[in-house]
């Protein structure tokens, strides 16, 4: 791609109001004052990044929505080459009335659409928040412990009756979504932090528990929840483990398999799992526990989680970069990791029409003057300031000599903190609001991650779907992500679904990473999304497992139907 010319290095220190510049410094005493700024930085924001994009909210369907709704919106009618499996029975009022005398006869455990009008209620069941997948739910069942989760499967499986396990619905790949009448049942009223250990970090909790109540839970005790999402205000950590969620932490605190030191679960026949370990080293038998991490409830539903919890970092500091080339950014990924090692727990990309967007959408002036090709935005955490604060000194003076840096800022306080990640955090909202959205979320080998978007930008822009007027579907293609994890978002922005867009892109995509022998799916899954080109990852010996292990456990099949595998 064409890029700017880069610009005179320029690091300046964020106030409340205005962007102060270093002026006319050398560029080793421009770096030197803004990283002696950092302790100050780091004292001031204290490391307690307890905030959301994303509130816990309802997904109600409005007057105007629902009138908007036709046939043409229902997942099954979308994809006519997915049908009903005719095993399934359907839900009768007898049906509801065994689960209404299970649960208690309490009204908000319980969405019935088969014996009166809920359409209202289960509207934001049945859909999920990209309004791309809608599904024809009578029934809602929200558990509130284990022995009714167990209860509710066995007579399911009994009468074969089919199942959706939902948690937050914030997925991407419709997996969380039921495709016809599947009954959803919904784990947010298992919501309970059951222990916690403040000696070793041991936390377990409820499936239900929201992944951002977690993390404030922990920060009053001086430890951190090892995830980190956008969507941490409604998104439940039974989700985050069926979908081996990956986020913004995983670069310093690896994956949920090697977090999570047991689950509690049950299988479609009612049997709970009880794996529930605290401790690290359990090497007995087979780890069974790694099935249902990333299993996207086919095989059981996940009710509890223990997990290892590290020590909450005591300084924090953020800095966001303006960099003039995709070349440059995986220098600077290359410096942070050699000189900041330890103490680097975030490398963020963002592309410049992923922020432009973000501008677009919530009017916020940006924290950089000029606009760049690329930003990256950068995390350490550790806990001695003093050390931090040294470790950041060597690494501007670096980057900002080697020209790898063109401009950037430094967050000073908590609430500069915010508001950086509030540039990263904030995309997916964002593009949310201007139309309908098409994702991938993919692992890509670092050094040709970036082209994924430059070639699907120029096909899409080729087959005449690109462009600024109406009459063209597509408003933007878009990439970010995690570079510290060779992780991309790719998105493409859309007035409107349109076949003609999905046709484009798919098989294509999944093309050009088996080509490259990345993975089509990073961290939501596969859903219904990728259910069909998972062979683009996957030999067809692995498929051939993994599809004896959902007979074996769930021989019916009424677990997440016509998904995954």
């Amino acid at each position: 791609m064409t890029c700017r010319q880069p610009l005179t290095p320029v690091l300046r220190q964020l106030t409340r109001t205005t962007s102060f510049e270093l002026g006319r410094q050398s560029s080793r005493s421009q770096a030197s004052s803004l990283a002696r700024t950092a302790a100050k930085a780091s004292a001031a924001s204290g490391s307690r990044r307890c905030f959301s994009s994303s509130q816990p909210r309802p997904l109600k369907a409005t007057a105007s929505v629902r009138q908007a709704q036709s046939k043409d919106d229902f997942t099954s009618t979308k994809y006519p080459e997915i049908k009903r499996d005719e095993r399934f029975a359907s839900l009768t009022p007898d049906h509801v009335a065994y689960f209404r005398r299970l649960l208690g006869g309490n009204g908000s455990a319980l969405i019935d659409g088969v014996t009166g009008e809920a359409a209202d209620d289960l509207a934001p069941f049945n859909s999920d928040w990209m309004r791309k997948y809608r599904g024809h739910c009578q029934l809602v069942l929200k558990p509130s412990s284990t022995e009714e989760v167990s209860k509710i499967l066995k007579y399911c499986n009994d009468n074969l009756l089919a199942v959706v396990p939902q948690g937050g619905n914030t997925g991407l790949v419709g997996g969380s979504v039921p495709v016809f009448d599947e009954i959803v049942l919904s784990l947010g009223r298992m919501n309970q932090i059951l222990e916690f250990d403040e000696v070793s970090g041991t936390l377990v909790a409820g499936a239900g528990v929201i992944l951002e109540v977690a993390d404030q839970y922990l920060a009053e005790r001086g430890y951190i929840f090892p995830l980190d999402l956008g969507a941490k205000g409604s998104c439940q950590l039974g989700g985050n483990l069926a979908t081996n969620a990956g986020g913004l932490r995983l670069l310093r605190y690896g994956s949920l398999h090697g977090t999570v030191l047991g689950v509690e679960a049950v299988l479609p026949d009612g049997t709970v799992v009880d794996d529930l370990s605290r401790l690290r080293k359990n090497n007995t038998g087979y780890d069974l526990k790694q099935l249902f991490i990333g299993a996207e409830g086919t095989i059981g539903v996940i009710t509890k989680v223990s997990i290892q919890c590290p020590q909450r970092p005591a300084a924090q500091n953020v800095a966001l970069f303006g960099l003039a080339s995709y070349e440059n950014c995986q220098r600077a990924f290359r410096e942070a990791k050699s000189q900041l090692s330890e103490i680097l727990s975030a490398f963020e990309l963002m592309d410049e029409g992923s922020q432009a967007l973000v501008h677009q959408v919530t009017g916020s002036k940006r924290p950089l003057e000029s606009p760049y090709p690329f930003y990256c935005l950068i995390e350490t955490s550790g806990s001695n300031v003093d050390h931090d604060s040294e470790k950041l000194q060597n690494f501007l003076e670096s980057v900002m000599e080697q020209g790898i840096v063109a401009d950037g800022t430094l967050a000073q306080d908590e609430t500069q903190l915010r508001s950086l990640w509030s540039w990263r955090e904030g995309i997916t909202e964002a593009l949310g609001h201007l139309g309908g959205v098409y994702k991938y979320d993919v692992s890509i080998p670092l050094s040709q991650m970036y082209q994924l978007v430059e070639d699907t930008r120029a096909r899409v822009a080729e087959a005449g779907l690109l462009g600024d007027g109406e009459e063209h579907p597509v408003r933007a293609v878009v990439g970010y992500g995690h570079m510290g994890d060779s992780n991309l978002h790719l998105n493409i922005s859309t007035r409107r679904f349109d076949a003609r867009v999905e046709q484009v892109l798919e098989p294509f995509i999944y093309e050009w990473i088996a080509e490259r022998q990345g993975s089509i799916s990073a961290e939501h899954g596969l859903g219904l999304a990728k259910k069909k080109y998972i062979g683009y990852s996957r030999n067809p010996t692995m498929v051939g497992l993994m599809k004896q292990i959902k007979r074996l456990y769930d021989p019916k099949g009424i677990m997440n139907p016509y998904k995954y595998i």
